[in-house]
């Protein structure tokens, strides 16, 4: 049986924050750090332990040792096995008890008004998400990743399902009841690609606001991979989650979102091109090849994107390869 720590008191909380820990002995720190920092008092700090090896654990009680006004609004729970990034998000969200769900990966960390900025934005237009800007942070710099604004859920919706707007949990606060009411919970067991279970929740919500300023870091050291190795493990819970997320969203809204869900079909293999090698040229070639049809209908992207994918359709994997030497050298060049 798992086992959980808690404290039960009468707050109110505005925002829970879910913190998935697994192997982040290094980050875990400054993660938790931070997240003590935050302006905004009235926020719930939900630890899920999933069974990590290392001494994640230990700092972590470290950092939280020297906040004792957040004793109260912390609980750790432990899965007494890995169960991996889904299910502990989905245990933290059974705990829940905020106004507003914010995830935070325990590897990166977030500025101090974070959470009292989105919150106070949410509040003062009944926004049922927000999401904002962020930073993409190296070794030694950051890059600005500006995400953009829309008035409709729908058309952010289908700015993600293109891959015009991130759909990854971590720069966006959302309602509990929307998750709640719709039943909306993440892939137990189909890591790669998780983060879709988003585009859900913007399924579902009426109002939705965009906050134009960068609050969370978002951190990459593996400056030499371009994209994540794809096991077959991998592999199976990508297709997984692209399977589900289509089928989820045609039951909303038909098939008038054919074209968008072609998109994220796409959108998916297209890493596949970045490899640089010929086995993942064949691999993108297999999967979906029903959707290769809309790639230059694709505005979300760049142009330079869409000529890549359309190469690829062609069998010009020559133009494919040199493209992404070419990419590789730039990437460890600016971004090391």
């Amino acid at each position: 049986m798992d086992c959980i720590i808690r404290k039960y008191i009468k707050m109110k909380y505005k925002v829970s924050v879910i913190i998935p820990i697994y192997g982040v002995e290094k980050f875990i720190g400054r993660c938790a750090e931070k997240l003590m920092q935050q302006t905004l008092k009235e926020v719930e700090y939900i630890f899920v332990n999933d069974a990590t090896p290392d001494h994640s654990m230990e700092v972590l009680q470290e950092v939280l040792a020297r906040y004792p006004e957040r004793q109260d609004s912390m609980v750790i729970t432990v899965h007494e096995t890995n169960k991996g990034l889904p299910a502990a998000r989905n245990t933290g969200l059974q705990m829940a008890q905020g106004e507003y769900i914010f995830h935070c990966d325990s590897d990166d960390f977030v500025e101090p008004d974070m959470l009292k900025t989105l919150y106070t934005e949410a509040i003062r237009h009944q926004a049922d998400i927000v999401w904002c800007d962020w930073f993409l942070s190296f070794e030694k710099n950051e890059r600005y990743m500006k995400q953009p604004s829309f008035d409709t859920s729908q058309e952010a919706l289908k700015a993600m399902l293109g891959g015009g707007m991130k759909y990854n949990v971590w720069n966006k606060l959302v309602k509990r009841n929307l998750y709640t009411d719709y039943q909306v919970s993440f892939p137990s067991g189909y890591g790669m690609g998780e983060d879709m279970t988003m585009m859900l929740l913007f399924a579902h919500a009426d109002k939705v606001l965009y906050v134009p300023k960068a609050f969370y870091h978002y951190v990459k050291l593996n400056t030499g991979a371009m994209s994540n190795v794809y096991s077959d493990k991998h592999k199976v819970e990508l297709k997984h989650n692209v399977s589900r997320i289509s089928a989820l969203l045609t039951q909303v809204y038909g098939n008038t979102l054919e074209k968008e869900i072609a998109f994220l079909k796409l959108e998916a293999k297209f890493p596949f091109l970045l490899m640089g090698d010929v086995n993942f040229y064949r691999l993108w070639k297999e999967w979906y090849p029903e959707a290769n049809r809309f790639i230059l209908r694709n505005r979300n992207i760049s142009g330079r994107s869409r000529w890549l994918q359309w190469c690829a359709w062609k069998n010009q994997f020559w133009l494919v390869w040199i493209y992404n030497w070419l990419f590789h050298i730039a990437y460890k060049i600016l971004y090391r």
